[in-house]
């Protein structure tokens, strides 16, 4: 008998339960189970399912309740075509709440297509077919609605790529540097650590998971110690928090290096067996420089504590201790200017010490890399060829949609002016840097704009064209997971509420009307996830689509050894770098952010920003929804600022504030705590339409990229704060 049956009768004629998996952008990948009333139709409960071995049947507080958001009362429905003479914007409905349809008028689906399809057609044949932009991200990681017949669509079209950066992608990039494959130690090993650290990661805000097997290792004697700028859910639970100033990561970790191996802590076996480089690293670390008493003048750490973490840190696992130790690493220090160069500067510290050999041992980032998918069939970038550009169009850096919707053009090397967005997946209004930018561009009249949402988020307000989108209750799909080592089949568990269409029955519908006659555009579900799924990685073996929906979750088939454990890079045969080993070159040099502490007496805004991620939010997704709200309500339109600050500034909390600085301004309400080190100040993003001047967080930040992977550097912002007329109640 399946030990995670897909679907089975609750009680006969009446009930039944279904696996699903949530899709949302978080490590866990929950495995949930659905119980659909047959009579109706409709999803009764969800719940966790308790044989997935790392999500072990609870959910966290966002899915929990996810029914509020399936049934919302505000779900998009049906598709909408915006009115003739409403402008784009909140202004378009009169800025208030509910009354956003208002802006609209309903359609049916085939005008909707044959509408859309006419105007990119007439848009590629007067501009060139590049001034079509997708614009997407993880709205939903499964495979099929992440990337497949979207990406077919686009290709054929000729449409602008899009460099997806604005999330992990400089951390991905140097994780992938230092050992060619984004792996990590397996969560359920975190039991057996003897030290945990929590590098730039809130575990218990968004990676909750994770949360009970440190928990466990911390009963058997481990410690857990939390770096981070913001005191987080994590770090008020954890033996150490340390404050470190933001976007100083590289420096710590170099000084870390610097202790170990000065007093010759590494593992030199592991090192000659595993590394390349090691010399040149050595005589980089053990610069002045790099001294933990150089170091804390950077990061506001001082010495001491420097020299005893990384003592502690090298003598995990060793002579008897209670275990290795294991860094949970998210990607909170990469979205800095140099955040690249900190994640590869942290990814290297299990390198010195050996921690890798040790079960428990290690470095978490992402497993993401272990999920062999066939990537290139589902997305078919041959079709390029096929597309009247015949060749590669060019790539757009999604962290840069301001300049993409607002300069891009006025260079005739650019290529030509976006005359088109086609935006799903997604809440650019909301989440993308250069907030005003960006909205200035979205504001154009001479700019088509296509929405495909749930709801009637900041987006949506810009858009010509609406069309309802369905939740992964709604959608069968297949996906992996950044955070453990399962993959899963998510069965649909009711029909879409009202006409909401999936990615791959939307984009191959539309490629028909556009003329597009291969025949992979006729792909549907079940033949995309087989697709998906035909790899000879020998970790996919013997995961099929019908394995999948037998049992719900089946394992990676990954590399063991002789105790049948998974020890990633505990030998030189996991590495996938060109030298076939750890790599420690280029060196990790530290350069403080052009926006930072370091700089910040040579201007005007003298205060450290971080724009933080709501707790009980996915970015900006469950921000309209009642409950989550109130689960936020503390922080909610708050500027978080040390007493200190606030008393420069003779302000106190509940006062009316304006941070501000030469990219734009928001108005919040002041909340004077220990939350924040002084000199640094915290709000966190939430929609536009639900502040209290129509902008959020990301009026204040750059579209300055990372110095790797071209990511954004929301984390490198100088703002000022000065005390508003009247309090904000």
């Amino acid at each position: 008998m399946a030990a995670n049956p897909v679907e089975t009768a609750v009680q006969p004629g009446a009930r039944k339960l279904i696996h699903a998996v949530c899709s949302h952008d978080c490590p866990d990948s929950c495995g949930v189970l659905v119980t659909v009333d047959e009579l109706t139709g409709k999803a009764v409960k969800v719940q966790g399912d308790p044989s997935h071995p790392v999500t072990r049947g609870f959910l966290c507080g966002k899915v929990a309740k996810y029914l509020d958001r399936v049934y919302s009362p505000d779900r998009l429905l049906y598709p909408m075509r915006r009115k003739k003479g409403i402008p784009k914007g909140p202004a378009g409905y009169g800025a208030v709440k509910g009354r956003e349809a208002d802006a609209f008028e309903r359609i049916s689906w085939d005008q909707a297509l044959d509408e859309i399809a006419a105007k990119l057609t007439k848009i590629a044949a007067d501009f060139g077919p590049e001034s079509v932009l997708p614009y997407s991200y993880a709205g939903t990681i499964g495979q099929l609605g992440y990337g497949s017949m979207d990406r077919r669509f686009f290709h054929r079209l000729g449409a602008s790529q899009l460099a997806r950066t604005i999330c992990a992608e400089a951390g991905g990039t140097a994780l992938k540097a230092v050992y060619g494959v984004k792996l990590g130690t397996v969560p359920q090993d975190f039991v057996h650590a003897g030290l945990v650290i929590a590098w730039g990661a809130n575990i218990h805000g968004n990676n909750v998971h994770l949360w009970p097997f440190i928990e466990e290792a911390r009963r058997r004697g481990a410690r857990l110690v939390v770096i981070d700028p913001y005191r987080t859910r994590t770090a008020a639970l954890a033996d150490e928090h340390l404050a470190i100033n933001p976007g100083t990561d590289t420096a710590l970790a170099l000084g870390l290096m610097h202790v170990i191996l000065s007093i010759g802590l590494e593992d030199h076996d592991y090192v000659a067996a595993c590394t390349h480089g090691f010399e040149e690293l050595r005589a980089h670390a053990l610069k002045p420089e790099h001294s933990p008493e150089s170091v804390a003048k950077a990061t506001g750490i001082d010495a001491g504590t420097i020299v005893r973490l990384a003592r502690a840190y090298a003598a995990a696992g060793r002579n008897g201790s209670s275990g290795p130790a294991v860094i949970r690493l998210n990607y909170g220090i990469q979205r800095s200017e140099n955040g690249g160069t900190a994640a590869r500067a942290v990814c290297m510290l299990p390198l010195l010490t050996g921690a890798w050999k040790h079960k428990g041992g290690g470095l978490l980032l992402s497993t993401s890399g272990s999920f062999p998918f066939n990537d290139k069939v589902l997305q078919m970038p041959e079709l390029m060829l096929a597309s009247p550009l015949g060749r590669a169009a060019r790539v757009v850096n999604m962290s840069q949609l301001g300049r993409a919707l607002t300069t891009l053009g006025s260079d005739a090397t650019d290529g030509p002016q976006v005359k088109a967005l086609f935006v799903y997946n997604s809440n650019p209004a909301a989440v993308a840097p250069n907030q005003n930018d960006v909205l200035r561009g979205m504001k154009r009249d001479d700019l088509f704009t296509v929405v495909h949402e749930q709801f009637f988020t900041d987006t949506a307000d810009y858009a010509d064209m609406l069309l309802p989108a369905p939740t992964f209750l709604e959608v069968k799909d297949v996906q992996g997971a950044y955070g453990h080592l399962f993959a899963q089949v998510s069965n649909r568990a009711i029909a879409p509420l009202g006409e909401a269409r999936s990615n791959v029955a939307m984009f191959g519908e539309l490629a028909r009307r556009m003329g597009f006659d291969e025949p992979c555009f006729d792909d549907r579900e079940d033949e995309l996830i087989d697709q998906a799924l035909k790899s000879e990685n020998p970790w996919f073996a013997g995961i099929t689509r019908e394995r999948l929906e037998r049992e719900g979750h089946v394992p990676l088939q990954m590399p063991v050894d002789a105790n049948g454990d998974v020890l990633p890079f505990s030998t030189a045969e996991w590495f996938k770098t060109a030298s076939g080993r750890g790599e420690l070159l280029p060196v990790p040099v530290f350069a403080a952010p052009t926006e930072s502490r370091a700089n910040a007496a040579k201007g005007a805004y003298p205060l450290e920003f971080l724009p933080r991620k709501a707790d009980n939010y996915m970015n900006s997704t469950f921000a309209n929804i009642p409950l989550h709200q109130r689960m936020e309500a503390r922080t909610a339109g708050v500027l978080e600022m040390h007493a200190t600050d606030a008393a420069a500034r003779e302000i106190t909390t509940g006062d009316a504030v304006e941070v501000f600085n030469s990219r734009g301004s928001i108005t919040l309400r002041a909340l004077v705590n220990a939350q924040v080190a002084a000199g640094v100040v915290a709000a966190r993003l939430d929609w536009n339409k639900l502040s209290a001047n129509g902008a959020n967080v990301n009026a204040l930040t750059s579209e300055t990229l990372t110095d790797i992977g071209g990511g954004a550097t929301f984390y490198s912002t100088l703002v000022e704060v000065r005390k508003g007329q009247a309090d904000i109640r």
